[in-house]
């Protein structure tokens, strides 16, 4: 008995042994793997930024908010590096747009500006078929969508539009507006804050504009 006992202690050992080695080996096959996503999806997001020096740090101030907004929003983490991923990617069809409509100082005319809005669908269409562990490519899509469906490329409405889209429309405009574009000197923060405000349960979800209003309310800007 005690034979057998010693030989039943000796396997569970051996077993738990083997179990931790295997949870350390995927431990660090996953953080590989992470890096490995993170720096492609850097990569991707940069050959927009070569093209457009005035969205230079665009994306990755737009991922910040919105990773802001999703944690006050007390998501969960994974759902938040989502949120992250695609706000990093979520200009990525403009290198469907030529450079001199990126950069034009004046107003854009009609077909210009309809060829901007056709990056959410190009964006679209390069992720489609990328396994992301998230909806990367939908919120890609969604991301000029308005919950009163006077957004674009499809005039999507209410639930229609996923919250991670909602996440990444606020974080954008409050981006873009706070921020210098060819055609205009940066609005500035407080009256970026204003416009999501003023459309606040018409264009962009409460819940999101008012975890937008959290962050810098109690958290300082994401951006410092």
């Amino acid at each position: 008995y005690a034979i057998a006992n010693w030989v039943d202690i000796t396997n569970r050992k051996l077993a738990e042994s083997a179990r931790e080695r295997a949870e350390k080996l995927l431990t660090e096959t996953n953080e590989k793997l992470r890096e490995t996503v993170d720096g492609i999806v850097v990569s991707m997001a940069k050959v927009v930024e070569t093209r457009d020096p005035y969205t230079a740090g665009h994306q990755e101030r737009v991922a910040k908010l919105a990773i802001a907004i999703a944690r006050r929003m007390r998501l969960p983490e994974d759902i938040v590096r989502g949120v992250g991923v695609a706000a990093v990617l979520h200009d990525l069809g403009k290198i469907d747009v030529p450079a001199e409509i990126l950069s034009k100082p004046s107003r854009l005319k009609d077909k210009e500006y309809s060829l901007i809005q056709d990056h959410c669908i190009a964006g679209f269409e390069i992720l489609k078929n990328v396994d992301f562990s998230w909806p990367v490519a939908r919120a890609v899509l969604q991301h000029h969508e308005r919950l009163d469906g006077s957004g674009y490329p499809y005039g999507l409405s209410g639930d229609e539009i996923m919250l991670e889209a909602r996440i990444l429309a606020v974080a954008d405009v409050v981006e873009a507006m706070s921020s210098h574009r060819p055609y205009r000197a940066g609005l500035g923060l407080k009256q970026a804050l204003d416009e999501v405000v003023r459309l606040r349960g018409t264009g962009f979800d409460e819940k999101v504009v008012d975890a937008c209003l959290a962050v810098f309310d109690g958290d300082g800007s994401p951006w410092d």
